[in-house]
């Protein structure tokens, strides 16, 4: 009983530590973002450095020190680290970019193939993951490249 007591005060106390420094971890929830929208984060301490895992994914934007836009990019989950200007961590938040409306992940196992896709209420969207299939991945691939590249011809030619 002595020692759960001991246990339990030290958890507490290291946790206690970690949340005033202003350091998140597991239980902090994810930032959910629907594809081509954006969310606002909001970070506890002045953030130096913002560092994006996968920014094919998804793309931060800063707003100030204390605020910054997530972009979702394309299908799929990474995370976004902030550190203070000691080179501190901050934050460190999952990302998630999936389709609009809440959608949910479908799996089609056909042998030893296999695809999952993104739905939402009528529409469901090649969403590579590990174990999918070449063919299935590369063809996702190929449509997150073109959806880029649309994306980028669009930004050239309103800057023009």
């Amino acid at each position: 009983m002595r020692r759960t007591t001991v246990m339990l005060a030290t958890a507490l106390l290291m946790a206690g530590a970690a949340q005033a420094h202003g350091v998140a971890h597991s239980r902090s929830t994810a930032v959910a973002v629907p594809l081509d929208q954006v969310r606002l984060m909001v970070f506890t301490k002045p953030v130096s450095t913002l560092y994006v895992g996968n920014p094919v994914i998804a793309d931060i934007t800063v707003i100030d020190k204390r605020h910054a836009f997530v972009l979702g990019k394309a299908f799929g989950t990474t995370n976004i680290i902030a550190l203070d200007a000691s080179g501190a961590e901050i934050s460190n938040r999952t990302v998630v970019v999936s389709a609009a409306g809440g959608a949910s992940t479908v799996t089609l196992q056909r042998g030893a193939g296999r695809v999952t896709y993104a739905c939402a209420a009528r529409n469901c969207e090649a969403a590579p993951a590990l174990g999918d299939g070449k063919e299935s991945y590369e063809a996702a691939m190929d449509q997150i490249q073109k959806h880029q590249d649309m994306l980028t011809k669009t930004a050239t030619s309103q800057s023009q």
